[in-house]
């Protein structure tokens, strides 16, 4: 099979050959410590360990596995994000803390031991201090939407048409990305800022969500008018260790409108996946989720009590998950992480299920964890068969 189908088959509870073999990613931190532990510097942590499988294939008498697809790699190129960018400034500089207005126009504080490109960009488990976001009113929104043209030339790349030929031969998956409402809102207005504004000023948050489903969808539709993505996927962490941001009712109030009418323009060209990325402890907002199409969650953190049996159980094969194995155990290793992987052989045999990391990998695990982690992993997804 192709990357691509086996992609599909897998999250559609089809018959794959073998599961997707995605362990996790590492970010900053953690490579630079597993550097320390024995991964070459020249080297890409996937790589290495695509070669320890290997050699296990090559052991049974197997082939290398067949990990990459045959074409060159591309995306749309499609821009989501405001254009122009607030300009990006340091306020002031004290007590080994930098105070930025980020590209976002936040204010937010952040320590120098890291530069401000780390404020928004996932590149290591970084903590950040928000001072104040750039929407507080009716007035601030105004004048945030012009930052917001879905038909701004720059969206686009200048080989947009040739992406899109290309993408229409494709034997990799496909996924168009962006943030759904409550992401989105939160980044304008701040979680405690959006979550007292849904009680106290509805009317200027259903104006935000109407205007962000508005913009997604016309920026997304000369993607839809020319390929078929096969995953639509929204980032939308909106959840605690416990219990959600937002109740069910708001979620149905305030987000459920996009979701709909996004998942229902991608499905009207064939699109399968409607996929939502939360971390948190999601259980009580999934019926939500189901009810306006979504069907791939992720990454499934078991520290919030995220448990994909239980799931299973209960939604059966509405739903399909990616993630999933707690880091914890990862970073524990041995009979720990055995007793992990056993936890989730029951839904990996059920199907609709790629294993991975359930979000970053974090430095505690360390590099010889990971390479034994991987290959067991390999193991169970069926790379070594």
């Amino acid at each position: 099979m192709t990357p691509r189908e086996r992609f599909l088959e897998t999250l559609l509870f089809g018959k794959p050959d073998r599961i997707p073999f995605t362990p996790g990613g590492p970010r900053e931190s953690t490579r630079a410590a597993w550097h320390a532990q024995g991964l070459p510097e020249d080297r890409d942590y996937m790589d290495v360990v695509r070669g320890l499988v290997d050699a296990r294939r090559a052991d049974k008498g197997l082939p290398p596995g067949d990990y990459h697809p045959k074409q060159p790699v591309t995306g749309p190129g499609v821009s989501f994000q405001m254009i122009p960018t607030f300009e990006e400034k340091v306020l002031e500089h004290k007590d080994g803390h930098y105070i930025v207005r980020d590209w976002m126009g936040a204010v937010t504080e952040i320590s120098d031991q890291y530069d401000y490109t780390y404020i928004r960009s996932a590149k290591d488990f970084v903590t950040r201090k928000w001072h104040k976001f750039p929407v507080e009113n009716w007035d601030d929104w105004e004048h945030m939407k012009w930052r917001f043209d879905p038909k701004d030339p720059r969206r686009f790349p200048e080989d947009f048409e040739a992406r899109c030929a290309q993408l229409r031969e494709r034997d990799y998956p496909l996924t168009v990305h962006f943030n759904g409402p409550f992401w989105q809102l939160r980044e304008f207005c701040g979680m405690e800022g959006l979550c007292t504004m849904m009680l106290e000023q509805p009317d200027l948050v259903h104006d935000m969500a109407r205007f962000w489903t508005e913009f997604c969808s016309d920026a997304m539709a000369p993607i839809l008018e020319r390929v078929t993505p096969d995953m639509l996927h929204f980032s939308e962490d909106m959840c605690f260790k416990e219990h959600p941001m937002i109740g069910p009712d708001m979620t149905r109030e305030f987000c459920a409108p996009g979701y709909r009418r996004w998942f229902d323009e991608a499905k009207a060209v064939g699109t399968p996946l409607c996929s939502i990325d939360s971390d948190g402890r999601v259980d009580e907002l999934v019926p939500v989720y189901i009810e306006c199409g979504v069907n791939c969650v992720d990454p499934m953190e078991v520290a919030a009590g995220n448990d994909i049996n239980a799931f299973r159980e209960r939604f059966g094969k509405k739903l399909s998950f990616r993630g999933g194995i707690d880091k914890r155990a990862i970073a524990a290793g041995g009979p720990v992480l055995e007793a992990e992987l056993e936890r989730i052989r029951p839904v990996v045999q059920d199907g609709g299920y790629i294993p991975a990391c359930d979000h970053g990998v974090p430095p505690d695990i360390s590099w010889a964890n990971f390479q034994d982690y991987a290959l067991q992993l390999a193991e169970m997804t069926g790379w070594l068969d």
